[in-house]
C-alpha cells in the first residue's frame, strides 16, 4: 500500500514538473462586468420603435467574460497565472487626467474637473458623454477597477514579479483624453500605467497600440513627450466629432520636445495579416530599434479582424499571433522582456476571444499554434497596404529626428 501511494506522489510530481510554470501574470476583477452599456441599434442605445429586437451595446460584458473563459479552459491556461486589480487612487488618476483651478464655495482649490464630471454623472444615475459613451450606474465603479487594474499588472512587473503582465479591463481606454471621454473609453487604462512606469524611473516608454481604432487619447496625454514613443496601428478613419478631434493621420506627429515621437500608421481598410506584418517589420520594429524603450506596453484590441463588426480591417487568428511574436522579441530585446498588454476594444463575442488566445500564443513564442482558426479564410492583396506603408517610412524617417540619428 505505501509502495503504491509512493508510486502516485512519483507521478503527480513528475506531471507538476511537465506543467510549464505561469508565463504571463492576467490582471482581472470581475467587477468590470457591471458596466452595463444597454441596448439599441448598434452602439446609439436608441429604440427607433420599428424594431423588434434590439442588439446589445458592442461594447458589452459578454465579450470579455469569453476572454476570461478562453484564458481559464483553453489550451494557454497553464501558461497563465490570475490576479485581481485594486481601485486606484484620486493621486494616480490626476497623473494623466489633468486637474485644473474650480472655484468652490469661497475658496479656490486644485481639483479634478473631469474626474469630478465623472462622479457627478454617476452620482446623477448615468450620462450619455458623447456619441455611445454611456455611463450608467455601475458603470464608475467598473471605470475605476479598469485603471487600477491596468496600474496593478504595470506595478507587478515594476516589482519584478514578473516580465509580462496582461491587464484584461473594461471599459477601455486609449480613446480617453486627459480631459475629454471619447469612444467607449473614461479613464486612459494605458495612459495611466505608461505614467507610472515614468514615475518609477523608467526613461523611455514605447506603446504599441494595434486597436483598429486611432489612441488618440493616449497620443493626447504624451503629445509633447519625447519620454513616451506612440505608435499606432489603425485603420484610415479620420476625426469622429467633438470628442475625437484628431485624424491619426501621419502629420500627427508629436509637438515641442515630442516631435517625431507620435507615428501614426494609417492603414486601409482590409489590411489583413501580411499587411500588418509588413507593417511591424518595415515602421514599428525600426522605431523600437532607435528608441531604445526600457518599458514596452501593447495596446491590443480584436477590433482589427476579419469579422469585426466595429473594424474593417482582415487580421486572423495567424496576424495577431505573428503580432504577438514580434512585440515580444521587441521587449527581450529592448526592455529586458518587460512587456505590459492592455486589453482595448475587440467586439464580435466569440472571435476576438480567440484573437485574444493567438496574440498571448505569440507573446509566449510558443512553438505552434495552441488553437486552430475556427472561421478565417479571407484572401488578402497586400499590395495597397505595401504602398502606403513604404509611403508612410518614407515621410517618418524624413520627418521624425529620432530616425534619423545614427
Amino acid at each position: 500500500m505505501k509502495q503504491g501511494r509512493s508510486g502516485e506522489a512519483s507521478k503527480w510530481l513528475m506531471a507538476s514538473l511537465s506543467r510549464p510554470s505561469p508565463e504571463i501574470s492576467v490582471f482581472w476583477h470581475e467587477g468590470m462586468l457591471k458596466h452595463d452599456t444597454g441596448n439599441g441599434v448598434f452602439d446609439t442605445g436608441m429604440d427607433p420603435g420599428f424594431l423588434d429586437v434590439l442588439e446589445k451595446h458592442p461594447e458589452n460584458s459578454d465579450r470579455l467574460r469569453n476572454m476570461v473563459s478562453i484564458l481559464k479552459r483553453g489550451p494557454i491556461s497553464p501558461h497563465i497565472s490570475w490576479h485581481s486589480g485594486t481601485p486606484p487612487l484620486i493621486s494616480e488618476l490626476l497623473s494623466f487626467h489633468t486637474p485644473v483651478i474650480l472655484r468652490l464655495t469661497i475658496t479656490y482649490v486644485n481639483f479634478p474637473e473631469y474626474i469630478n464630471e465623472l462622479v457627478q454623472a454617476d452620482r446623477d444615475g448615468g450620462k450619455e458623454l458623447c456619441s455611445g459613451t454611456f455611463l450608467n450606474p455601475g458603470s464608475w465603479d467598473a471605470a475605476l477597477l479598469a485603471a487600477g487594474t491596468a496600474l496593478s499588472a504595470m506595478k507587478h512587473i515594476l516589482d519584478g514579479h514578473r516580465k509580462i503582465a496582461y491587464a484584461l479591463v473594461r471599459p477601455p481606454g486609449h480613446h480617453a483624453q486627459p480631459s475629454q471621454a471619447d469612444g467607449y473609453c473614461f479613464l486612459n487604462n494605458a495612459g495611466l500605467a505608461v505614467q507610472l512606469a515614468l514615475n518609477s524611473g523608467c526613461a523611455r516608454v514605447a506603446v504599441i497600440d494595434i486597436d483598429v481604432h486611432y489612441g488618440n487619447g493616449t497620443a493626447e496625454g504624451f503629445y509633447h513627450s519625447d519620454k513616451v514613443l506612440t505608435i499606432s496601428l489603425h485603420m484610415n478613419h479620420g476625426s469622429w466629432g467633438p470628442s475625437h478631434p484628431q485624424s491619426g493621420s501621419v502629420d500627427e506627429i508629436g509637438e515641442g520636445k515630442g516631435f517625431g515621437y507620435n507615428l501614426n500608421i494609417p492603414l486601409p481598410n482590409g489590411t489583413g495579416d501580411q499587411g500588418y506584418a509588413y507593417a511591424m517589420t518595415q515602421l514599428v520594429v525600426p522605431a523600437i530599434q532607435k528608441y531604445e524603450p526600457q518599458m514596452v506596453v501593447l495596446v491590443v484590441g480584436q477590433d482589427s479582424s476579419a469579422f469585426d463588426p466595429n473594424g474593417r480591417q482582415c487580421l486572423t487568428m495567424k496576424g495577431y499571433r505573428e503580432i504577438g511574436q514580434i512585440v515580444r522579441k521587441l521587449a527581450d530585446k529592448y526592455s529586458d522582456g518587460r512587456l505590459l498588454i492592455v486589453q482595448e476594444g475587440g467586439y464580435h463575442v466569440t472571435y476576438s476571444a480567440y484573437c485574444l488566445h493567438a496574440t498571448l500564443e505569440g507573446v509566449l513564442n510558443l512553438p505552434s499554434p495552441l488553437l486552430s482558426d475556427p472561421i478565417a479564410y479571407y484572401p488578402e492583396d497586400e499590395l495597397m497596404t505595401t504602398k502606403v506603408v513604404d509611403a508612410i517610412k518614407k515621410l517618418q524617417n524624413n520627418t521624425a529626428p529620432f530616425l534619423r540619428e545614427g
